[in-house]
């Protein structure tokens, strides 16, 4: 009940006032619990595949507003890159989802609640139980909160530059390895900040800051890019 009381008033931090707790208990509830209690009410597998729907037009809706009227294509690609696996565990771990979930043993054991499947599928029942609980305008505010306002949504702008600097090291005549590396994090679970070094052959080659580790490596390739540009690296 603890746990449950927590995931409510994270939910009221976007200005939503849950009422039907029933909804978010079962949001929480992943199919390996429900199997193993027969008195439960069930999983959040139909919650999810209503979350999914509800978020790609939330985001979709987003997206459309966006300036420099964007193509089909490029919106649909950045949607995509927007509603994923990846990026909904991360807002799923600004939220604490993975102390919140009701896990079975053999999930629990194996680390279920740190898989970004079983956060992904969270997140997006989560928003079902908000959209169900509370109607559509919250439900935006609620994605905007956790989800829009955390990442950069502009149409085009998911440039891969990990992908990009492995490319260029690869490029030479001489095999070279890139790795990265966690120089710090802190802040709260629901805004942590990361500071992470790119290194190419061990030696630090770029910095980079973000909201999550991904976002950090990201920064810290394209600083890395840039100084090789430059010819400082």
């Amino acid at each position: 009940m603890n746990s449950l009381i927590r995931l409510l008033s994270a939910v009221q931090k976007a200005g939503i006032v849950p009422r039907k707790t029933s909804l978010y208990r079962a949001a929480m509830t992943h199919s390996s619990y429900a199997n193993e209690h027969s008195g439960s009410a069930g999983d959040n597998e139909r919650l999810e595949f209503l979350g999914d729907a509800v978020l790609s037009m939330i985001v979709s809706e987003h997206l459309f507003g966006a300036a420099g009227d964007p193509s089909e294509g490029l919106l649909t690609r950045t949607r995509a890159r927007v509603v994923c696996e990846p990026t909904l565990a991360e807002a799923a771990g600004a939220l604490g989802l993975g102390e919140h979930l009701r896990l079975g043993r053999g999930e629990e054991a194996t680390g279920g609640r740190t898989k970004q499947s079983i956060l992904a599928d969270a997140f997006e029942a989560l928003v079902a139980a908000v959209y169900l609980d509370a109607g559509l305008d919250a439900t935006r505010r609620f994605v905007r909160e956790y989800l829009l306002d955390r990442i950069d949504t502009t149409p085009g702008n998911f440039t891969d530059h990990k992908t990009a600097l492995q490319e260029i090291v690869q490029s030479g005549s001489a095999a070279r390895r890139v790795t990265y590396e966690v120089v710090s994090q802190d802040g709260p679970d629901h805004e942590r900040h990361f500071v992470v070094d790119a290194l190419i052959d061990g030696a630090v080659a770029g910095r980079g800051t973000g909201r999550n580790r991904r976002q950090a490596e990201q920064e810290a390739a394209r600083d890395a890019i840039s100084r090789m540009e430059k010819g400082s690296v």
